[in-house]
């Protein structure tokens, strides 16, 4: 007993600091300028980025991604930290009133809203998790709205070491470590040594040999988000970048790019 009090009370301590280090900078006032849905209490919470509302609407935080716990799934080996971002948004929302808002597609196919939320107070509750290190930025190419703001607080919170930030699990990877880290979502940083479009789809080389080496890769569909917003992605050669995505494998491991926002560049 006394093991499992002592390590609650690591875990609350651990929010708190970081709570405090980025409350000043939560302020909801871009979220809440999104479309408004449904207003309610919280009443439970599923993981570090999925709670429930009293109506039983099941709301997915949109735009982040909270370390991941077994949640039932056999065999399913929990992300380091899971259960302290669990308690952190549990600490932020439970028993609070908050504000859904829609930056784009509002449901997903398992009948979740798709939302970002804000508390009664005005505190935008993304912008909490991902400044106190307990998320990392994930969007989609069909809820973009806010990412920008997200990445500045994911950086500050990278920046000061907090959370998942501490932890080598969720280090910024090299083009040359991916290659073992197959099916898992991670941020590459690296130079692109040769950007080309064949048939319609743009890759981008982190390596001199193609066949082996990472790359980022965007398809012909996907191509037109990019060359709408004037995005020529060849003039990426030469440029450091970091992308973020899942490593599939594709003449070697590769990040499909879907939109802009997976793409940060530095120089």
């Amino acid at each position: 007993m006394y093991r499992i009090v002592a390590l609650v009370s690591v875990v609350l301590v651990v929010v708190c600091v970081a709570f405090r280090a980025s409350a000043a900078s939560a302020d909801g006032a871009p979220a809440r300028a999104l479309p408004v849905g449904e207003r309610g209490v919280v009443a439970a919470i599923v993981d570090g980025d999925t709670l429930v509302l009293e109506s039983g609407t099941e709301v997915r935080l949109v735009g982040i991604q909270a370390p991941k716990i077994p949640l039932g799934r056999a065999g399913f080996v929990a992300w380091p930290l899971g259960d302290e971002a669990r308690a952190a948004l549990g600490d932020l929302v439970l028993g609070r009133a908050v504000a859904l808002h829609y930056g784009g597609r509002q449901m997903d196919r398992h009948g979740r809203a798709l939302a970002h939320v804000v508390r009664e107070d005005g505190v935008w509750v993304q912008a909490m998790l991902l400044g106190a290190g307990f998320a990392r930025v994930y969007s989609f190419p069909d809820n973009r709205a806010l990412v920008a703001n997200m990445l500045d607080h994911e950086a500050a919170a990278r920046r000061a070491g907090r959370g998942i930030w501490a932890d080598d699990f969720y280090r910024i990877q090299s083009p040359e470590s991916v290659a073992r880290l197959l099916n898992t979502f991670q941020l590459v940083e690296g130079r692109v040594v040769s950007a080309a479009v064949v048939r319609g789809r743009a890759y981008l080389n982190f390596g001199a040999d193609w066949r082996s080496d990472f790359t980022a890769t965007v398809s012909p569909r996907d191509r037109r988000v990019f060359d709408d917003e004037g995005y020529d992605l060849k003039l990426l050669e030469g440029r450091t970048i970091r992308v973020r995505g899942w490593i599939k494998s594709f003449n070697g491991p590769m990040i499909e790019v879907t939109h802009p926002e997976q793409v940060e560049v530095f120089d």
